[in-house]
């Protein structure tokens, strides 16, 4: 169980160090801009972190999927966005409303069912 939590955490924190270089670097959502932030991306040091826990998170995916079923193992991908949403409003001020509270929570219980069957 510890490598699928292991492979949670670590594909996590890579989404947060991708928001954290990002921030960084500015917006790129047009073409241009993001041809122009392409030496930026290259030298930050966060996203080249980030491309290291990915590896590292699906090298510990691989092994986790060795021994536990696809179907149940799965399910504990949900609890990334848990806490990238938790660390999110905690590192970064985003937003968290009731509703994606209360979409954490359904999140919570359908994991927690999962890992009783």
């Amino acid at each position: 169980m510890l490598l699928v939590l292991g492979s949670v955490a670590l594909n996590a924190a890579a989404q947060l160090l991708i928001r954290a270089g990002m921030l960084k670097i500015g917006n790129t959502t047009s073409g241009a801009s993001l041809v122009k932030a392409i030496p930026e991306m290259l030298t930050n040091w966060q996203l080249w972190l980030a491309m290291i826990f990915y590896g590292i998170s699906i090298l510990t995916w691989m092994m986790a999927l060795s021994k536990f079923e696809v179907s149940f193992a799965y399910a504990f991908l949900s609890l990334g966005f848990v806490l990238v949403t938790l660390c999110g409003y905690l590192f970064f001020g985003e937003n968290v409303g009731a509703l994606r509270l209360a979409g954490i929570g359904l999140i919570c219980a359908g994991v927690l069912l999962v890992a009783r069957s």
